[in-house]
């Protein structure tokens, strides 16, 4: 089982850099510190299906992966999809595609995303989204390098989410979900036969908007929180042994100034902390193994996972990525977007700048953004630019 969640992993680069590896293989520490070498181990928290928290679109991924508190659009559905509810359009829809891996050789891994909404009146609307993400084709082996045949490994998720105003200022969402991971199909792992992994979640969100005054022109607070991929944990086999999805907890605030009647620059930051137990990666006295962290149920699992690390609350703290942005609009046509990414480097020391524009014309935007990392780590997106193309139905209306 561990070597099908090592491909979903390693194919995907996606949560925690180098030290994915480490945590798959879960090395056996000693008070924080590898017994063998002496050096601090690494613990990042793992979960299977980690695409389903790739930010999918190119707004967001070029302000430090933030979006939980930003202006509604249709990849709201992935950060907070009660920000629909304020949206000002009455129909849209985004398309993004992100490249995966480039850097690397690999032409045939990506990440594309379709989303959407409409407002059913002013006090609510429905969204949808879905995100598929090939792994490209991959040739399967054994243990001595035989080859198994040729396997395309694919997954993807569908979510539909309704959004309601209970007051002018606060909205709140649910949503629900459906994933699919099909990883090695066919293929069998310590004499089991795997099978596509299927699990279902919910969204659930909330936004709090409230003017606020700018030297002589009127501004805009906005606070969102979102719990995201709350479900049922999901395996590949017949095991009892099943792996929690990511499910996850952020908080988000945007401040937005009008600086004049054509200028506009939003602040913005997103706090984001995995709701899975940590990896206890120690050995008791006696050299035999704690037991299995992955032992709680999925709703057990979320309450453990803010009290459950081993080096305690400094530790707890360490687990929180961090994301901040700047949003430059002129004239609601022509956008600059800049931000930063911290994770500690105990729990996948991913840290990069980024960096975008964006465009509107008439009834169709164009996003772009470029990821620039600052460690020596690897990153599945390093100089790789990724685009979305959001598309405003409501501008034929106002054209007739």
């Amino acid at each position: 089982m561990k070597k099908l969640l090592a491909l979903s992993w390693m194919v995907a680069g996606l949560m925690a850099g180098t030290t994915t590896l480490q945590a798959q293989i879960e090395p056996k520490c000693k008070d924080g510190y590898n017994p063998i070498t002496g050096e601090k181990c690494a613990n990042a928290v793992t979960s299977a299906v980690p695409f389903l928290r790739i930010v999918p679109d190119a707004r967001g991924g070029a302000m430090g992966d933030v979006g939980i508190a930003t202006s509604a659009d249709p990849n709201g559905m992935h950060y907070n999809a009660s920000k629909l509810a304020f949206a000002e359009k009455k129909v849209a829809i985004a398309a993004s595609y992100t490249p995966w891996m480039r850097n690397l050789g690999l032409q045939d891994v990506y990440l594309a995303y379709l989303s959407g909404y409409v407002k059913l009146d002013k006090f609510q609307s429905i969204g949808f989204g879905l995100r598929y993400f090939s792994l490209g084709d991959i040739e399967f082996t054994d243990d001595n390098g035989t080859s198994l045949g040729q396997g395309r490994p694919n997954e993807f998720d569908f979510t539909a989410g309704y959004a309601r105003k209970l007051s002018d200022r606060f909205s709140a969402a649910v949503a629900a979900k459906f994933i699919y991971s099909n990883l090695a199909t066919g293929q069998r792992v310590e004499g089991n036969e795997i099978k596509p992994g299927i699990s279902g979640a919910a969204d659930l969100s909330l936004t709090y908007k409230a003017p606020v005054k700018f030297t002589k022109n009127d501004g805009e607070f906005t606070f969102g929180m979102a719990v995201s991929n709350l479900g049922a944990k999901i395996t590949y086999t017949n095991s009892i042994n099943r792996d929690y999805i990511p499910t996850n907890l952020g908080l988000g605030a945007a401040w937005k100034f009008n600086l004049d009647e054509y200028n506009s620059l939003t602040v913005t930051s997103d706090f984001n902390k995995l709701l899975v137990p940590t990896p206890r990666p120690e050995i008791d006295e006696d050299g035999d193994d704690i037991p299995d962290y992955k032992q709680y149920s999925a709703v057990r699992g979320v309450f453990k996972s803010f009290g459950d690390a081993p080096g305690g609350f400094s530790e707890e703290l360490k687990e929180i990525n961090i994301g901040a942005g700047l949003e430059y609009w002129y004239d609601n046509q022509f956008a600059v977007r800049a931000g930063y990414f911290y994770e500690h480097y105990s729990k996948g020391n991913r840290k990069y700048f980024s960096a975008g524009l964006g465009v509107k014309y008439n009834i169709f935007g164009l996003d772009f953004s470029y990821l620039i990392p600052t460690t020596n780590q690897r990153n599945p997106l390093d100089n790789t630019l990724r685009f979305t193309l959001l598309f405003d139905f409501a501008a034929f209306e106002a054209d007739e």
